[in-house]
């Protein structure tokens, strides 16, 4: 005789694997993210390097110097109705 409710040993170890196979995706993701930012520590550590990050994410600059930033027509978001 089989028995089936919600507690059954079937519907139990397919939401487990369910939860597995989520983990394992959520693992690869988050040691690719570290793979990334190891690379990026091994970059930053030499100065010219984290220079030239700051100064092109961040817009940073040395005293006594002026930056332009020029943006050309393609790379900006224009509404049509402009």
């Amino acid at each position: 005789m089989l028995f089936l409710d919600a507690n059954s040993w079937f519907s139990t170890h397919t939401e487990l694997n369910r939860q597995i196979d989520l983990l394992k995706k959520q693992k690869a993701n988050l040691q690719l993210e570290i793979k990334k930012d190891r690379e990026n520590i091994k970059k930053f550590s030499n100065i010219d390097e984290l220079e030239k990050f700051a100064r092109e994410r961040y817009f940073m600059k040395k005293e006594n110097e002026e930056i332009y930033i020029i943006e050309y027509a393609d790379s900006l978001n224009l509404k049509d109705n402009e």
